[in-house]
């Protein structure tokens, strides 16, 4: 069910063009290339996007997909950086209907918001029916984005990564099971990773909403579990065979080591590579394992 259900749902996202816009944008940075794109997502919704390039690179280059924590848009063109500095090309994926808590907010609404019975966050808006959750429309978004970027100018499409933290880092493990041909995954404390064990485990937000959603609707548990069944990025990590690099804060209070563990070990790919944080909670590694991922992606990419 879990295969032939996330088949259909790209098999209809694909029956949309992947791109609707590309403009390119001034920034106070000259050594940076940077465009506004909009790329069709879940229902062929319009999803906005920021891609950089280093200034006048003449070669097609790897590309970094890059996938937002929970709350935050894609903020102004001139954040999140450290990918074209490294001289990849860069797409920052905003999240649809999320960028109200952290950052400088974020420019895509969710037109499917409330359609589905659940709650208020999205986190559990439509989380009763797996066809109306949230993160069925998400995670179909973060793959369109893989099908955008490969279509974009100065891309090399045989070598795209999929990176992200938290609810990205969920997000790109997501890609990496449903995009078979992906060059190369990074995932740090991933969100959405054995998820009935995150609930048990966590008592912050975002799993923290999914507790109280339960504690309201406690007849719903049943057919709550079914449908995140459908988003848990164990099920992606057994169908992802693209080299993989994971990070895990050893005391993560959001999303629990073990459930970042589980979903390594799970990992179908055989060139896996995990660095644990033993004292650190959700910020992990930080600076050294963005260091860490730079060296390893660029020995993968050589």
């Amino acid at each position: 069910m879990f295969d032939a259900f996330w088949d259909e749902t790209l098999r209809s996202a694909r029956n949309a063009a992947s791109l609707l816009s590309v403009e390119k944008v001034a920034t106070p940075l000259p050594l940076f290339d940077t465009w506004d794109v909009t790329f069709a997502g879940f229902g062929g919704a319009p999803i906005r996007a920021w891609f950089t390039r280093p200034a006048g690179a003449p070669a097609e280059l790897p590309a970094v997909v890059e996938y937002l924590g929970h709350g935050r848009g894609r903020g102004l063109p001139i954040e999140r950086l450290t990918w074209p500095a490294a001289g990849y090309a860069h797409l920052l994926m905003d999240t649809r209907g999320q960028g109200d808590l952290y950052g400088n907010g974020g420019d895509t609404p969710d037109p499917e918001r409330g359609r589905g019975a659940g709650g208020s966050r999205p986190t559990t808006d439509g989380i009763l029916d797996p066809s109306d959750y949230y993160y069925r429309r998400l995670i179909t978004d973060a793959v369109r984005a893989v099908d955008a970027v490969r279509e974009l100018p100065g891309v090399d499409a045989t070598k795209v990564v999929a990176a992200g933290n938290s609810q990205g880092g969920g997000l790109a493990l997501a890609v990496a099971g449903l995009v078979p041909d992906l060059f190369a995954l990074l995932t740090s404390a991933p969100f959405l990773c054995d998820i009935e064990r995150g609930l048990h485990l966590s008592h912050l937000a975002p799993y923290a909403e999914i507790a109280q959603y339960l504690a309201v609707h406690r007849e719903s548990h049943a057919q709550v579990l079914r449908t995140l069944s459908y988003v848990d990025g164990v099920e992606f990590a057994r169908r992802a065979h693209a080299p993989a690099h994971f990070g895990i804060g050893g005391r993560d209070p959001v999303c629990p080591p073990s459930t970042g563990q589980t979903a390594f070990d799970a990992y179908g790919g055989t060139d896996k590579t995990l660095h644990v944080y033993p004292y650190n909670g959700h910020e992990g590694g930080e600076a050294l394992h963005t260091l860490r991922q730079l060296d390893w992606l660029a020995k993968l990419s050589k």
